[in-house]
């Protein structure tokens, strides 16, 4: 039994308690260790059952900042405990200073101030440690260092994005990602009037269970619609996710097969082979599966979803041998392994079907923002410009998917349970707060060389829909701010 201690400065503090059940460690290549965190007093203590040195990832309160999660550097285990706001600081200015310098090597201006503040952080950093006899007056220090590293880091990030950008506009006139929505189960009369003016591209969910809600009985119509609306308009047409590896997922009625898994197998193929043929030539990419890294379908095993997914993406690849297939991947940041229930991180999951020959064309990063617990998927902009870096390694062209809520109560057509977390971004969760979101983090996607396609998680939250108050629109004649915030981003670039 392995166990990491932190002292939290002081036993006030512990308020932040139902956030920081939500830690994890990860060893170097970002894979997190099970275990589970206690809070005992004012010390934080993480109980693994391996001793290996890793990085505790936390929410962590940066006053301006809300409570991102920070990280701090490999760490032994050790009796003393370490003063963990000394160490978060260690760790986000040891992630500053190296992302630096690789951006100044590629030949990137570093604007004078990130200087100014990075040294300030530096010197508040220095202050903290030598304060660590007294954890209260250490953990102030480094509170203060936190800040000015989160101030120097949105600069750093902010002058990558402009320089960035200011290349991929010298390439083309246009925006360099196909940007759309998923219309859900809209029907025509509740798609905005200046959808076009938003996006240049949309996504027909082609959802099994509305499709075929009783085995044998299909109903096409709404999303007939949809696809030709969309022709009709020239819009770029992503179809899915055709199937979803988790039990809410399918048709209810596919839960008879759920121990006959090779009958469930040719259930799923079928499905596939049907709606492709059905709108081949009408729609080129095709993203058939979501969620097969953390659904956990029926109980099987990760080697079982895992040829399922690859037998599904065969199977679109021979329909339609000129689309292009993608899968979705969720929690990309691979956190839900902290859990133990999984023992592969999504990198493995993805590796393992490009490897397969399968034909899969291109990864779907499915980012939610501003919930809890469990779904934290909220990073400061330079670790999300590292996880898109990751994932752009893999050599295949990335969609991500972005859910991000306007307003925190409980919203009932949601299908999942999770809470908006009103204290992980800088103020609550309004529709204001959520075209702030966007404004800061979209460049950043469109700054990114691998990322093709960029998609709203859905359009309406009037229609029933997975991530809480995440659509566009609060019901048919109610679009919300960020439309034309949308708008105002896509004109600009």
């Amino acid at each position: 039994m392995g166990m990491m201690r932190f002292d939290l400065g002081s036993v006030d503090i512990a308020e932040n308690h139902a956030h920081w059940e939500q830690a994890f460690l990860t060893n170097y290549d970002g894979a997190a260790f099970p275990g589970r965190v206690e809070i005992h007093g004012q010390e934080l203590q993480y109980i693994r059952q391996c001793s290996d040195s890793g990085k505790l990832n936390i929410p962590w309160p940066v006053k301006g900042f809300g409570h991102p999660i920070l990280r701090t550097c490999s760490i032994l285990e050790r009796d003393t405990p370490y003063v963990l706001a000394v160490e978060l600081a260690r760790g986000q200015l040891c992630e500053v200073r190296e992302q630096h310098a690789t951006w100044s090597q590629a030949g990137m201006i570093i604007p004078e101030q990130y200087d100014q503040l990075q040294k300030q952080a530096y010197k508040d950093f220095l202050s903290a440690c030598f304060r660590q006899d007294d954890s209260a007056q250490a953990t102030e220090r480094a509170n203060i260092a936190l800040e000015n590293i989160c101030r120097a880091e949105d600069i750093l990030a902010n002058s990558y994005i402009e320089q960035r950008m200011h290349v991929r506009r010298q390439r083309a006139s246009h925006l360099p990602a196909m940007f759309g929505c998923d219309l859900g189960p809209a029907s025509l009369s509740e798609i905005p009037d200046n959808y076009c003016e938003a996006f240049s591209a949309t996504s027909v969910s082609l959802d099994w269970k509305s499709i075929e809600s009783s085995e044998g009985e299909y109903d096409w119509e709404r999303y007939d619609q949809q696809v030709e609306w969309a022709i009709k308009n020239k819009l770029l047409i992503k179809g899915g996710p055709l199937l979803s590896f988790h039990n809410e997922g399918l048709p209810d009625w596919l839960a008879n097969w759920k121990h006959d898994i090779l009958n469930l197998q040719s259930f799923l193929s079928d499905y596939v082979e049907t709606v492709v043929s059905r709108y081949t030539g009408k729609i080129r990419i095709w993203e058939v599966g979501a969620r097969m890294n953390t659904g956990g379908l029926f109980g099987y095993t990760e080697e079982n979803i895992l040829a399922m997914t690859a037998r599904i993406i065969d199977v679109a690849h021979q329909v339609d041998e000129d689309g292009q297939i993608f899968i979705r991947v969720d929690r990309p940041w691979g956190d839900y392994q902290s859990k133990g229930k999984h023992r592969l991180t999504p990198w493995h999951v993805a590796d393992a079907l490009l490897r397969s020959g399968t034909g899969l064309s291109g990864i779907n990063l499915e980012l939610a923002i501003g919930y809890e617990p469990g779904r934290h998927d909220a990073r400061r902009l330079l670790r999300f410009s590292k996880l898109l870096d990751t994932w752009g390694s893999f050599g295949v062209p990335l969609h991500v998917t972005i859910a991000c809520p306007s307003a925190s109560q409980k919203d009932p057509l949601a299908s999942l349970a999770t809470k908006v977390d009103n204290q992980q971004w800088k103020s609550e969760w309004t529709e204001q707060a959520q075209c702030d979101w966007m404004k800061k983090f979209l460049p950043m996607l469109l700054a990114k060389q691998p990322v093709a396609g960029i998609f709203w998680s859905h359009l309406s939250d009037a229609q029933p829909h997975r991530f809480p108050h995440a659509g566009l629109m609060k019901s048919s004649d109610q679009p919300k701010a960020i439309i034309d915030q949308i708008i105002s981003i896509s004109r600009a670039n």
